[in-house]
């Protein structure tokens, strides 16, 4: 009997270590055992595969580990260094790691001085955490210096399988920027590649260049979106050229163009989804537009366009206006009273189909501001402090018209000092710009910037999102009441979940847990619709974990 019941507290124990950590509403979250401390701080989880999760973690300013961990105990099996081989005696900078149906990679970049082009190469790593002697040269990009280098922007396809790579960089003297665009299967084989010259004249007045997104659908088309913007000042006009670069595969990446003809308005940023109706839809803000052709460069609203991949064409194209009640929950009262436009600081970050062929828009106020340095030359140190506020809730119906709008109240931040000041927010210089979404750096993730943001979850046509709060503003949903986050060591998860008309029902934490493990939205993986594997932690005690939505 003494060794069935000692046998049943063993039971017991080890089933602690998968626990509830915190359970909201029908929001679960389960965690695994303690992680070692080990200093190495995770920055991506990469995936999942043949019940091993993959994760990459950084230590001190440039040192990369690879963890693999058991799926099911999510106990961490191994952690080793990943060090991409020289290239012509050149070090390889790290840039990304990535999991194609079961193949990781490593992959890094390098400038070649002498022959003026900014290099890619990849290297397959073993289930043992060893990187390949053969390394995959994936680009090989001819540029005009280093400074104008560019950078490499990435994204994997729908299921995982298969991974876009896209390269800009500015021709200064020659007034042109270059794209480059590759597409690669599981074994980096290239199945796809294109690269063009752009010219522009920045000679016009308020001229802008933008590559504003690229995306990748579940047949492995390719799409780009561009936009060229200037004001025509002897017609008192604004003109938008409003393209998107189309390359499919059953058309042998054969490059087609749709043109999106906008008069009146200004397009100030777009976001791509390709839809399981095999159409693209875009989506951003737009501005208005005064009598002598000057963009007014505020938000006026959102706009929706939706392009039939079978013909090739726009079928509808909507611009709505922010209502009264989310202005004010923006601007205020008074300044909504008066007809202000809201300031252009939101970025798309999430879109989600809904299960009736519309969308959730959801856009974060969010900018970064780059303090005083101090210091002399290679050990000067600047702090950079990333802000991540409220949150634009936008539903549009399947033509594109609003249904309902809200704001979700926030209010975040979080410093890095850092000797460097590439962070990606925007590649390219001068008029030139590529994309809009704050993307924090991998080297400044895992010092306070990945507890920002939020994590948004659809299901059975409802939208529910988990965010970091202070938690002195449980219960709160005016914006105008809540306290900033602080201390994000001493966050509660707060859930907010919308209804069909946009109406708000936050759920907090019974109570307040001392020593609660704080969720990083900057880091995790989203296995299906209602399951995600989280990285949470406490000062040092750090935790891999499953968030799952029941029904």
């Amino acid at each position: 009997m003494k060794k069935i019941t000692f046998a049943f507290l063993l039971l017991c124990l080890s089933c602690l270590n998968l626990s509830a950590q915190n359970k909201i509403d029908k929001l679960n979250m389960i965690y695994g055992e303690e992680l070692p401390d080990d200093k190495q701080k995770i920055i991506k989880i990469v995936g999942e595969y043949n019940n091993e999760i993959y994760a990459l973690a950084l230590s001190g300013k440039e040192d990369y580990f690879l963890k693999i961990f058991e799926s099911k105990s999510m106990r961490m099996i191994s952690s080793n260094p990943i060090i991409i081989p020289q290239i012509t005696d050149r070090e390889v900078d790290f840039e990304e790691l990535f999991l194609l149906n079961g193949h990781l990679y490593a992959i890094g970049s390098v400038y070649d001085k002498s022959n003026k082009t900014f290099n890619l190469v990849g290297a397959e790593i073993s289930d043992k955490g060893v990187l390949s002697k053969n390394t995959i040269q994936l680009f090989n990009s001819v540029v005009a210096k280093k400074s104008e280098r560019g950078m490499f922007y990435f994204k994997l396809s729908p299921d995982e399988g298969a991974l876009l790579i896209m390269h800009t960089s500015l021709f200064a003297k020659e007034d042109s920027v270059q794209y480059e665009v590759k597409l690669f299967d599981e074994k980096l084989n290239t199945l796809f590649s294109t690269a063009e010259k752009v010219k522009y004249d920045d000679s016009k007045k308020d001229y802008e260049f933008t590559i504003a997104d690229f995306e990748l659908n579940f047949q492995d088309d390719v799409f780009l979106v561009i936009n060229e913007s200037y004001r025509d000042t002897t017609k008192k006009e604004q003109i938008e050229k409003f393209q998107i670069h189309l390359f499919k595969k059953a058309n042998n990446y054969k490059k087609e163009v749709v043109d999106i003809d906008i008069k009146g308005k200004e397009i100030i940023n777009c976001s791509m989804i390709s839809t399981s109706k095999n159409t693209l839809k875009l989506v951003g803000f737009y501005s208005s537009v005064r009598e002598n052709g000057k963009a007014n460069k505020n938000l006026k609203g959102i706009y929706n366009a939706t392009i039939n991949l079978a013909s090739n064409t726009n079928e509808n194209l909507k611009f709505d206006e922010f209502d009264y009640e989310t202005k004010v929950k923006l601007l205020g009262e008074r300044r909504a009273k008066n007809g202000k436009d809201v300031k252009p600081l939101y970025n798309i970050t999430t879109i989600i189909e809904k299960n009736d062929g519309g969308l959730i828009v959801l856009s974060e106020l969010q900018f970064v501001y780059v303090g005083q340095s101090s210091g002399f030359g290679p050990l000067a140190f600047t702090p950079i402090t990333y802000t991540k506020n409220e949150i634009i809730v936008t539903c549009l119906k399947a033509d594109g018209s609003l249904d309902w709008s809200n704001v979700l109240p926030k209010e975040q931040s979080a410093t890095v000092t850092t000797l460097s000041l590439a962070f990606g927010f925007v590649g390219g210089n001068g008029s030139f710009a590529v994309g809009g979404t704050l993307m924090i750096p991998l080297a400044q993730l895992g010092k306070g910037p990945e507890y920002l943001g939020a994590i948004p979850i659809y299901k059975n046509g409802q939208l529910n999102i988990i965010f970091n709060d202070n938690a002195k503003n449980k219960g709160i949903t005016d914006i105008e009441k809540i306290k900033a986050l602080g201390n994000y060591n001493n966050a509660v998860p707060s859930l907010f979940i919308f209804d069909d008309k946009g109406m708000i029902t936050r759920k907090d934490p019974e109570e307040v847990i001392k020593n609660e493990l704080v969720i990083r939205p900057g880091v995790y993986y989203r296995k299906n619709e209602n399951e995600l594997i989280l990285y949470s932690s406490r000062k040092k005690q750090d935790k891999l974990g499953r968030l799952f939505l029941e029904d």
